[in-house]
């Protein structure tokens, strides 16, 4: 990607920060629906679980601090960042902790020094950047037996292929111009090729957010069941991805 096509990539994103807080984030993410919560708080087990206190974090693509508030809570020493200096001053509104500090920051060329986290997270924040630059500074950042860990939209699930491919039904979801979703497998290669190992890109979440209350604990079973069949789980609508740096 050449620097300049990369600089409008980070400008779309940094529009798309001031239409989430005109237009409400929770609501375009899906979050404060009642099956949205129970599926924001699934992902936080999948991004915290691993976390202890006094290790070094690096939240990637903070947004408005929905994830960050349970960052905080395992202890550990987080530094959130993103590119939209809107999100961010939103986030730092929301998260008043200690153990959290917030900075503004290029995913392609993170003013970070080498080897300075023990994790990188993130939620679905990674399907804005062009993968191959982000990744690389990713491993940059972590230090030998860091682990990164995030969830990502499925390329492969027929909602969202369409909602990512479509542009009409793209603007209408309230998509930032550039993001995307993943296939596993590509996406698996190209964190082998970034260095890194142990590599898991799982599809997880059949729930969709607009579940009926009354039918949220029926599907979220029937989804889980789901996830464990081999051809099936393949169309989930999400990836949780997991690795580490040698």
């Amino acid at each position: 990607m050449s620097h300049s096509r990369a600089d409008r990539r980070l400008q779309n994103e940094i529009a798309h920060g001031r239409f989430l807080l005109e237009h409400g984030a929770g609501e375009i993410w899906g979050w404060e629906t009642p099956a949205g919560k129970l599926r924001w708080r699934r992902r936080v087990g999948m991004l915290t679980g691993h976390l202890q206190p006094g290790m070094r974090v690096l939240e990637l693509g903070c947004g408005t601090g929905y994830f960050t508030r349970e960052l905080a809570l395992t202890g550990a020493e987080v530094l959130a960042i993103d590119i939209s200096p809107e999100l961010l001053a939103a986030a730092q509104r929301e998260v008043r902790a200690e153990n959290v500090k917030f900075a503004v920051d290029n995913a392609y060329a993170l003013s970070l020094p080498d080897g300075a986290f023990d994790s990188v997270v993130g939620s679905s924040v990674l399907h804005h950047l062009e993968i191959d630059r982000a990744i690389l500074e990713l491993h940059r950042v972590l230090r030998p037996g860091g682990v990164l860990c995030f969830t990502e939209p499925n390329m492969l699930n027929p909602q969202i292929a369409a909602q990512k491919n479509i542009p009409s039904l793209k603007k209408r979801m309230g998509d930032s111009p550039d993001e995307t979703a993943f296939f596993r497998w590509p996406l698996a290669g190209k964190l082998a090729r970034a260095g890194f190992a142990g590599i898991q890109v799982q599809p997880f979440d059949f729930l969709h957010p607009g579940t009926p209350p009354p039918l949220i604990g029926v599907v979220d079973r029937l989804g889980r069941w789901l996830e464990s069949r081999r051809v099936v789980g393949e169309i989930a609508g999400s990836l949780h991805i997991r690795a580490h740096k040698p």
